[in-house]
């Protein structure tokens, strides 16, 4: 009697979970523009720039770019060797802008070591 107690405890735990949905990560340009244009070195022309901007870092990602060129890419298009602007502005575009990207980010950046 006890194990088939226990049993059907189980089972109702496991229908109610069920119905229980991970949150859905949603963008947030608001953020995006805040943490990017407080930050000197990108002087975008204005918000709807630098969204657009976000938005071809995420597109990058999502077409499987790899980190280190990605990288390079966006230190190349402002004219920077710094390699944490442009990380940052990587992280943020894929975290406040297309965060279903981060695993595929995180995925791309497993063992990049930042060139010497």
């Amino acid at each position: 009697m006890r194990s088939l107690r226990g049993l059907v405890v189980a089972g109702a735990l496991a229908a109610g979970l069920a119905g229980v949905a991970a949150p859905v990560a949603h963008a947030d340009a608001v953020a995006y523009l805040v943490n990017v244009t407080v930050r000197p070195g990108y002087n975008f022309a204005g918000p709807d720039a630098a969204i657009a901007y976000g938005q071809t870092i995420c597109d990058r990602v999502a077409g499987l770019m790899p980190y280190g060129q990605l990288v390079e890419q966006v230190k190349s298009d402002f004219n920077s060797s710094d390699y944490y602007q442009g990380a940052y502005l990587i992280n943020q575009a894929v975290n406040e802008l297309c965060p279903a990207q981060i695993w595929q980010l995180r995925q791309s950046a497993g063992g990049y070591t930042v060139p010497a």
